[in-house]
């Protein structure tokens, strides 16, 4: 495996920041009532995320070490701040639906860690799949639940509504955790098979050449 198909794989899978790391969890819980508000939110921070990590893997080697936290803030906040801007322009129902938790953005410890794990140690092309893959990853778990959530709570997808029976308990704070819970433990499940399988895998690649070399002794 290459390395840019290992930092795609870790920020979509292997390293999910929502059903792995189980980090954004206010915004996660938040914005996950319905499927589009939630495929907005993950949007929005990857394009933060690329922006933000492109930014600070160029600016690197020259923010000092003392002050490389206040400077990332500082990065990440104007790019949410330019958000802002083109959301409340361009796509005025998704910036009023995410209300507060779009300026909140700027403390999503999901940018402001891979700004210090990754941006800040690694060239623009690595830092910019890392935003990508991990944004991506974001999107996909906060979509999911989002999914979830409004076709239980609401009987709708996306808006469109599919039937009548409904279950208001999936619309409030109780059915979000619950349905994050979830989630998170089928994710962990799955991706748990996933690695033992690679594991066994692995270890059966290993033993053929032993096997092929004892049998090349034994003939000799």
């Amino acid at each position: 495996m290459n390395k840019y198909a290992k930092i795609s794989l870790d920020g979509l899978i292997f390293n999910n920041p929502t059903f792995k790391l189980v980090l954004g969890t206010c915004a996660t819980l938040s914005m996950s009532t319905a499927a589009l508000n939630s495929f907005g939110m993950g949007l929005s921070v990857t394009v933060v995320l690329l922006l933000s990590n492109v930014i600070i893997s160029l600016l690197r080697k020259v923010i000092p070490n003392t002050v490389r936290i206040p400077a990332f803030i500082v990065v990440i906040a104007t790019m949410v701040t330019i958000l802002r801007m083109v959301l409340e322009k361009y796509i005025p129902s998704l910036y009023d639906s995410m209300g507060v938790f779009l300026p909140l953005i700027v403390v999503n410890c999901i940018i402001l860690g891979r700004a210090e794990a990754f941006a800040s140690k690694h060239p623009v092309l690595d830092s910019a799949i890392d935003g990508v893959a991990t944004g991506l990853g974001f999107t996909c778990a906060i979509t999911i639940i989002g999914i979830i959530r409004e076709f239980l709570g609401s009987g709708s997808f996306f808006g469109i509504k599919v039937m009548d029976f409904k279950m208001s308990f999936f619309t409030n704070s109780a059915g979000a955790f619950f349905v994050y819970g979830i989630c998170i433990a089928l994710f962990v499940l799955i991706i748990d098979q996933v690695e033992k399988s690679r594991r066994a895998k692995k270890a059966r690649l290993l033993r053929v050449p032993v096997v092929e070399q004892m049998s090349e002794d034994k003939e000799a």
